[in-house]
């Protein structure tokens, strides 16, 4: 089979799975809490022996579902385009990135939250500088993480977990933002002082760092998207690149349907197996039960098997 033919497969695969992708991404912005990062990927030229530096916006939905839409610029205009309008209470969780910050402001009633593990590596970057204290700041971070902790061991949820948080995490909280305000007031830190640009940084970030002693539904970080992020940068490695600007945007497709698989423990491969063979007499009007959450629901206990299934006695 010729490389030009087994991509045209892949492609028309993919354009039938696109709807699905649709649905799921419609699902996941009806989320209260909603996860939402960027990494780069090459996609078209953009010039003799050049590529064009373009982005994937991964966002990640309460119900374990993430979709990767693609998009040519890092710019606010996007995170408008894909998520506007957002019902007023929605929670908005990234990394500090400053279009975040400039999206929230535009939306009314929308709530940011931002990353304990990004703020995190900001001390990191200084520890050569201020070795001691920067130890003294991971250690107070690396506190609120032990909790957090100890509530996953416990299995609290809701309110329980809000108010186990409230008398256990919110002290250090307040604790770690006095000794960052302690720090900035030392008239012996330098202002060009890595260590003193990482605490001018959580110190600007205090009020989204603190949502999620709020809201139990928040996690702590984006450690979560983080970790589905990871098939891309492998990629970047292997496949160094996407030709086109359209074969990123399948690629997104594709890797947002493999990924909420794995978040929703499913066998990527049984799924696409089934949704292959059963989305052209799908109504199209119940598009959404084929998304891998409601898949699993409708049809996960008697999927449709290939040839090769039954051939081989696939168990």
């Amino acid at each position: 089979m010729s490389r030009s033919w087994l991509t045209e497969l892949v492609q028309r695969s993919i354009l039938l799975l696109a709807p699905i992708h649709t649905a799921q991404f419609e699902s996941i912005r009806q989320s209260r809490v909603l996860t939402m990062d960027d990494t780069p990927i090459q996609a078209g030229r953009s010039g003799q022996g050049k590529m064009h530096q373009g982005y994937f916006w991964p966002v990640l939905g309460e119900r374990q579902e993430i979709c990767f839409p693609y998009a040519e610029t890092r710019g606010t205009i996007h995170i408008r385009e894909l998520l506007a309008p957002l019902e007023p209470g929605t929670v908005l969780l990234s990394d500090g990135y400053a279009a975040y910050t400039r999206f929230q402001k535009e939306t009314e009633g929308l709530i940011h939250a931002q990353c304990w593990s990004h703020s995190r590596r900001e001390f990191v970057k200084a520890e050569a500088h201020e070795p001691k204290r920067v130890a003294e700041a991971l250690e107070q971070i690396r506190s609120f993480y032990r909790i957090e902790e100890e509530i996953r061991e416990q299995n609290l949820t809701d309110e329980a977990k809000r108010e186990y948080r409230y008398l256990h995490t919110r002290p250090r909280v307040a604790q770690f933002f006095a000794w960052v305000e302690e720090h900035l007031a030392d008239v012996a830190l330098l202002s060009t002082s890595p260590f003193t640009k990482a605490l001018a940084c959580v110190h600007s970030r205090k009020g989204p760092l603190q949502v999620f002693l709020e809201d139990p539904d928040v996690p702590i970080d984006t450690n979560g998207i983080e970790r589905q992020i990871r098939p891309i940068p492998l990629g970047r490695k292997n496949w160094l690149f996407c030709w086109t600007e359209l074969g990123a945007e399948h690629l997104g497709i594709i890797q947002s349907l493999l990924s909420t698989c794995r978040l929703q423990g499913i066998d990527p491969y049984d799924y696409l197996v089934d949704v292959l063979q059963r989305v052209g007499t799908h109504p199209a009007k119940d598009v959404a039960q084929l998304t891998p959450r409601l898949w699993k629901e409708h049809f996960a206990d008697n999927p449709l098997r290939s040839d090769l299934y039954r051939i081989r006695g696939r168990h």
